[in-house]
């Protein structure tokens, strides 16, 4: 008998992506983008599960911008602490024997005290989205001490074609390709000197499905376990279109956040040894095709 399992999320990057995957293994998917349902209402996430009854639930959906968290908190902290409780909840009262993942974050680490970051560096976020992320994931924690089946995966940035446009990945690679096209003329950034531990996103939904099918539920750090610089980014990006990046990015001050975490990169060796997950695509090839593919978009 086929499997079944419920995304939450299913519309964004990586709701996208597992979807795709679990259909190749043959499951019966089921879920919601950003409009279709509240999940911060209680009574609308339990008829979902109820109706769906899943094997595997991926907790994906969340306000997932660092900028955007720090413009509305109090928005942010209801969706991705109470929609979470919300889901939990439903799982352990309707489906208790289904397995849970949730997509926490590198940001839960913050300043971290330590570089690279494995599952069990404390957590010290900076701005309010890795606060939420933060407090969700303990409760994550608490469900698996009830007896669900709970993981939470530690997501460090991850990028892919179907990026959100305003991540900026994709703001850098969709730039170049609008210059080149003769869209634009100019890339405003803010500081490229900033440092990401980047990864595939096909590659982190790979290790959510496998995290769910081993014996028991624990906590993963998905990540490539190298940081790149957002200058290496745009370097990447103008050179793929043959365009010198000097001659049309401009620096703006404003793009600045109020707080940066330092040195978040990822140790994925407990992934690799117990799941046998790493990234299959490098940050080269990830950052050239997604200017690639900006490109024939505007075509």
């Amino acid at each position: 008998m086929a499997k079944s399992a419920f995304i939450t999320g299913i519309t964004g990057q990586d709701g996208w992506y597992l979807r795709e995957l679990l259909e190749t293994k043959g499951y019966e998917v089921y879920g919601w983008g950003r409009d279709e349902c509240d999940i911060t209402n209680l009574d609308q996430v339990r008829v979902a599960i109820q109706q769906a009854q899943p094997d595997e639930i991926y907790h994906l959906a969340a306000q997932s911008h660092v900028g955007a968290s720090e413009a509305d908190s109090s928005a942010t902290m209801k969706v991705n602490v109470q929609g979470t409780e919300n889901l939990l909840q439903c799982a352990q009262g309707e489906v208790p024997g289904a397995r849970f993942f949730f997509a926490s974050s590198c940001q839960v680490f913050g300043d971290a005290a330590q570089s690279p970051q494995k599952e069990t560096t404390p957590f010290n976020p900076v701005n309010p989205y890795g606060v939420s992320k933060m407090e969700a994931t303990t409760k994550v924690h608490k469900a698996r001490e009830g007896g669900l089946f709970a993981v939470n995966g530690f997501l460090y940035n991850h990028e892919s074609p179907r990026r959100g446009a305003n991540f900026v990945t994709q703001k850098i690679c969709h730039g170049a390709a609008a210059i080149a096209s003769g869209i634009e003329e100019e890339l405003r950034l803010g500081d490229t000197s900033m440092k990401r531990d980047w990864t595939d996103a096909r590659d982190v939904v790979r290790g959510m499905w496998l995290s769910l099918q081993a014996n028991q539920p624990d906590d993963y750090i998905f990540a490539s376990g190298q940081t790149h610089t957002v200058q290496e980014v745009v370097e990447i990006a103008f050179e793929t279109v043959g365009l010198k990046w000097e001659d049309h990015v401009v620096r703006d001050d404003t793009f600045k956040r109020k707080k940066e975490p330092i040195d978040l990169v990822g140790d994925a060796s407990k992934a690799k040894a117990l799941l046998d997950w790493e990234p299959k695509n490098s940050f080269n090839e990830l950052i050239i095709e997604m200017t690639r593919a900006a490109i024939q978009k505007m075509r």
